[in-house]
């Protein structure tokens, strides 16, 4: 996980001795981390630094969900609608892959049709070399 309890309690403002829900806020730190995920279309693993950290915007973005669904933990809420804030929405807008694309394999499509255009490439410098070749020996067979 990206996220630790003691970040997700000082987010929230929940006293460190307290316990009780604990448990329950890993879980909705789980639940953050997959909609994230999702929103962006893009593996978080991806996106990690050398010290296996995700940005910290996403990371901002998944405290704000857990506060978002500590606070509203039922689907209806007889008071008032809330959205999710949108400072979650500019956030995730920040990483999302808007081409739908696994940036892996667009990486790996953008090496290989490197790797034919060089191979393109040399393939007609050989071409061309055997072309002035046959050129050279037929113009002195024709001396």
């Amino acid at each position: 996980m990206y996220i630790q309890l003691y970040q997700v309690k000082k987010h929230l403002n929940i006293n460190e001795d307290f316990g009780d829900d604990d448990e329950y806020l890993m879980q909705l730190v789980q639940v953050a981390e997959k909609v994230v995920e999702k929103n962006i279309d893009i593996k978080l693993e991806k996106l990690e630094d050398e010290d296996g950290n995700i940005p910290i915007p996403l990371t901002q973005a998944m405290l704000l969900l857990v506060g978002n669904f500590y606070a509203n933990r039922e689907s209806v809420a007889f008071a008032s609608t809330n959205n999710v804030p949108y400072s979650y929405q500019y956030l995730i807008d920040l990483y999302r892959n808007y081409r739908g694309e696994d940036l892996k394999k667009k990486a790996c499509l953008e090496w290989h049709l490197k790797e034919n255009k060089k191979k393109k490439e040399n393939e007609d410098e050989e071409s061309g070399t055997i072309n002035e070749t046959n050129q050279d020996t037929s113009t002195s067979d024709g001396n």
